[in-house]
């Protein structure tokens, strides 16, 4: 049960954004930019990012959410997704990706934790100075969402197929409107 009264019907970040709409709003702007955004980074790349650090932050909702979308745009390769969270470094991804996998992990454990060797490793792999701010940037974002999601307690559903029609939509609409459908919760 969530620490707040949020609809009984709405998974992981929707019940605490149907509470919050004005919070909503710019939180989805955000994901949108960040994950669909104009990039040289795949939006399934920036999306294994957001569900890498969602699964080292033990985020139920997030990984699964996150990880849906980016097996949508890798036309339903639940295996990438789940290799990449597993163990990137043998997961069957370019040298790119895991450089910079590399630092979402050192932002999940703290910023602090990122080195010059890490940002040296991933421009060695040919990331711009871009890629590794957004990759820094997503990582950063999605501790935070992570923590929204987890620090109100609320329920994650186990059925994947619920993740994979999320995913798609989310995948086809986007972040930005994501919510405006959401019941708003009187206080």
């Amino acid at each position: 049960m969530a620490h707040i009264r949020v609809p009984d019907n709405m998974p992981g970040i929707l019940g605490p954004m149907s509470f919050s709409p004005e919070t909503a709003k710019p939180l989805n702007a955000l994901a949108e930019v960040l994950l669909r955004g104009p990039n040289t980074l795949t939006r399934a790349e920036r999306e294994m990012i957001a569900t890498y650090v969602s699964s080292q932050n033990d985020c139920y909702f997030c990984q699964n959410a996150h990880g849906a979308v980016a097996a949508h745009y890798l036309d339903g390769n639940e295996k990438l997704v789940n290799d990449v969270k597993l163990n990137f470094e043998s997961a069957a991804i370019s040298e790119k990706m895991k450089a910079l996998l590399a630092i979402a992990g050192k932002v999940q454990k703290g910023g602090k934790q990122v080195t010059a060797e890490d940002a040296a490793r991933a421009r060695q792999q040919a990331a711009t100075d871009k890629e590794i701010h957004d990759t820094v940037l997503i990582a950063a974002a999605f501790c935070m969402y992570n923590r929204y999601v987890d620090g109100l307690a609320t329920w994650a559903p186990s059925d994947p197929e619920m993740y994979r029609e999320n995913g798609r939509r989310l995948a086809e609409v986007g972040y930005v409107h994501s919510t405006d459908s959401l019941p708003v919760m009187q206080k």
